[in-house]
């Protein structure tokens, strides 16, 4: 009788961490995957420029697609300031190098969107994306304090 009692409370102190850690789960926050932030932005920039269905669709399309070319080219090299001036050179020449390839994306694709979008929503495009990159990069600064 001692042995199931003692049993009985097992099973109940282990259903009592289970409960606890599943009910501590919704509280996590998940990061998307970078896809899917994308794709979010530009559903939030269609929406702005009120597009309608069929050009929304081929905006989403286009835009994903060039934020995976840019992602292709690897991260951006980090500036170091502990450098050599040889070190420092060499940095500097790969930043302009990625500087140059982006560059090239963004020349690629605003004849994509030109087919499709007029001049001034494209500009409205690229003025929403650099501030959504803004508001990134400062949330990524302060959780880093």
């Amino acid at each position: 009788m001692k042995r199931i009692f003692n049993v009985m409370m097992l099973v109940v102190a282990m259903t009592m961490v289970t409960l606890n850690s599943f009910a501590q789960a919704p509280n996590r926050k998940q990061r998307i995957s970078r896809e899917q932030l994308a794709e979010k932005q530009a559903q939030y920039i269609a929406k702005d420029l009120a597009l309608d269905n069929e050009t929304t669709t081929k905006f989403i399309n286009t835009y994903i697609q060039c934020q995976k070319e840019v992602w292709a080219l690897g991260p951006r090299p980090r500036r170091n300031f502990n450098n050599n001036e040889e070190q420092t050179e060499q940095d500097i020449k790969k930043r302009f190098e990625m500087s140059e390839k982006i560059l090239d994306i963004r020349k690629k694709y605003y004849k994509e969107y030109s087919k499709f979008l007029t001049q001034t929503q494209i500009q409205r495009v690229y003025k929403m994306e650099k501030n959504m990159m803004k508001r990134l990069a400062q949330r990524r600064g302060n959780r880093n304090r």
